[in-house]
Formats: structure tokens, sequence, C-alpha cells
């Protein structure tokens, strides 16, 4: 971050460019609800769901980048963002027949989608070098405008009136064309990359972390999914609203933390961990307050009767937002299996789940809420051990002296 960069100022910034891309993500299956026949629908929201998956990549790139940049300063991307679009594509060339061929896809809605998430995931190298050099305010512009080039065409296509495949169509060119103008952003005249280039194991181990973040915070909806009727999944679908609420919420100040957790400020790691634990509890209350407003907000007025839920669906995405902080400081710190905890918290849940939970909304709610605590409590245990290795690490041995 520059100095003429007031933290407020960017903060403001960077939360402005993330409300604006969840909102596009939100408009895309409401518009298509509107204008789409039920099978085109169906189709939509699984090719989003899908390149939502495969957009960790995306993050992962930004995230290794943004962490290596801070380190070591300005240094070459080239190589790590075209390795990580070119496994990208491979992976998508192998997934997506098959997924047509499973889940009844269209052929050419589903290729537009494949070309729209590798424009995105193009895009998070320009992304993360704003971020680890701390241009806030570049980023944010960046952000938003991958946002209207990832949903902003699929809107603007929906609106028009055109179908699925001609809105994933103009979503694919406004996804790509977009790129240009990321690069533009984040170019600095006359800094000239000095550091060694970003490793791969860099940016697999953060979009490996990533990835487990997104699996584990999700695995009650789809356990709900699974073992609820019908009625019950759907109602426990309009809790996790409060939960992804709660969440998301807080996720600037680790946006803003990461390059500093990347150069070792531990007090950047307490500030981050306060604003957000802070956050959790102010929502997780005022949920507590107001849960039937909340579940009336979230779904409609027939699902008010289950405010007394709410707090347990706040708790659960506050306590995954400080998860979120720690795992984020974990990457930036060089651990080498961050995402651990997460995925045998996530196996823990699901074979919890299938043997001992009620299969009940309060049995999943509470199910989950427990998970998000064991995830906290074990991924805290592991940054708290590296934090007093690293402190084991500067100490002088006894009978030397320190001079600084």
């Amino acid at each position: 971050m520059t100095r003429s960069d007031g933290i407020g100022v960017a903060g403001i910034a960077v939360t402005a460019a993330g409300v604006l891309a969840n909102l596009l993500a939100y408009v895309v299956p409401v518009l298509g609800a509107r204008t789409l026949t039920a099978a085109d629908l169906s189709a939509l929201a699984t090719l989003l769901a899908m390149t939502a998956i495969a957009g960790v990549a995306s993050t992962g790139l930004q995230i290794a980048v943004a962490v290596h940049r801070a380190k070591f300063g300005p240094s070459s991307t080239t190589r790590s963002a075209v390795l990580t679009v070119a496994v990208t594509t491979g992976a998508m060339l192998v997934a997506l027949p098959v997924a047509v061929l499973v889940l009844r896809l269209p052929v050419p809605a589903t290729v537009l989608a494949g070309v729209s998430t590798v424009g995105v995931v193009a895009a998070g190298r320009w992304l993360g070098e704003m971020q680890g050099d701390q241009r806030f305010l570049p980023l944010a512009a960046g952000l938003a405008i991958l946002a209207g080039g990832r949903y902003g065409g699929v809107v603007a296509g929906l609106a028009l009136g055109a179908g699925l495949t001609d809105a994933l169509l103009i979503g694919a060119v406004t996804a790509i064309m977009v790129l240009p103008l990321l690069h533009v952003l984040a170019r600095r005249p006359g800094v000239v990359p000095v550091g060694s280039p970003v490793a791969a194991r860099a940016v697999l181990t953060a979009g490996w972390a990533t990835l487990a973040m997104l699996v584990v915070s999700y695995a009650d909806l789809l356990l709900a999914r699974r073992f609820l009727p019908v009625d019950t999944s759907g109602a426990y679908a309009v809790g996790t609203v409060l939960t992804k609420g709660a969440l998301w919420a807080p996720q600037v100040v680790t946006i803003l933390a990461l390059p500093r957790l990347a150069q070792g400020n531990a007090r950047t790691l307490r500030l981050a961990l306060t604003l957000v634990g802070a956050c959790g509890v102010m929502l997780t209350t005022a949920a507590a307050a107001g849960g039937g407003l909340a579940f009336r907000l979230a779904g409609g007025t027939d699902y008010a009767n289950l405010g007394r839920y709410a707090p347990v669906f706040a708790a659960t995405g506050a306590l995954y937002g400080v998860v979120f902080v720690l795992v984020n400081a974990q990457v930036a710190a060089g651990a080498r299996w961050p995402s651990g905890p997460l995925w045998i918290v996530t196996a823990m849940f699901v074979v919890a789940a299938w043997l001992v939970l009620p299969h009940t909304l309060a049995g999943i709610a509470f199910g989950a809420l427990a998970a998000a605590a064991a995830a906290l409590t074990s991924t805290a245990v592991l940054v708290g051990l590296r934090l007093r290795g690293a402190v084991t690490d500067r100490q002088p041995e006894r009978g030397t002296v320190s001079v600084e």
C-alpha cells in the first residue's frame, strides 16, 4: 500500500468491491429464474457452482503472488501465472466433458463457462501483484473490474433477454476483455523485477488451502441436502445465508493484512484476529437479538419461526472467519500443510453426520458449529506452535551475546 493510501479509505474501497462482486453473483441466478426455462436455470446454477470451484485456482495464484511480493519485492509472475492457467485449463478439458455427460449440461454453455473461468484464473496474477505491493486502492478497482467481467456480461445478457448460451457468450467475452485493464492497473513503470519467480508449490499450497476453506464452510449445506427432507434442507439453506454473511463480512481485514503477515508482522496477526473476532461477536449477538428478523430478511416470512437458530448459524460463520485469518497467516508464513486441519475436520464432520448427529435442522446446525470450533482450535494450535518456534529461533544460544 502506498503511503498516500489511507488504510481506512482502502478498507472501504476493497469492501465496496467485494459487495459489488457478491451482488453481481447474486443477481445472475435471480435474473436467470425470471428469464430462463427451468432446464436452462438448472444448467446455469450447476455451471456457476463448477466455475466457483475452478476459480479457487485464481485465489490461490493471487495469494501466492501477494505473499511472494510482500516478502521479496517485485519479481516475475509470468511463469507461475501461465502454469496455473495451463493446469486449470487441462483439468477442465478432462472434467467438463464428464460433467456434460453425467450432469446433462449443454455443450456450448459448458465450453463458454470454461472460457470465462480461464479469464478469472489469469486475473489472479495481477490482483496478487497489487495486493502484495499493498496498493489497495488499485486492487479494489481491479476486484470491481473483474466482477464486472465475470458476472456483468452474463447479467447484461440475461437482462436483454438472451438465452443461456448467448448470455454466457457475452460473459466469456467480458471476462477476457478485462484482463488488459488489470494488467494496466498492476503495472508500475520503472519497477524492474529483481526477486526470484513465484514457486509453483506456493501456488498449489495456497490454492489447496483456499479449496479446503471452501469445502469445510459448505460441508453442512451439502450434508443438509443429503440427510434432511427437501423442505427442511431448503430452510437450512436460508440459515446458511447468515453463516456466509458472518464469514465474509470481515474478509477485507484478511486482504489488507496478508502482505504484512507475509513479512512476519505478529502485531498485524493479533490486530486482524481481534477485528475479525469482534465482528463475529457483534453479528452473532445481533442474530441472537433479532433471529426472526434475520431469517425473514434472508428467506422471507415463511422462515421467521426459525429465528432461534439464527445465532447458531451466525456463530459458525464467525468462527470460520477467524479460522480463515489463521490459515492465511500459515500460508503467508510458508507452512507446508496449512489446510491439513480443515480437511481432517471436514472428514470427521461427514462421518459424524452419517453415524452420530440427528438428521434434523438443529442436529446438522450444531454439528457445523462444533466442526467450526474444532477447525479453529486445531488451526490455532498450529499457529501457536509456529510462533513459539519462531521466537525460540530468534533467541541467542546460552553463553552467546546477541548484537543488534
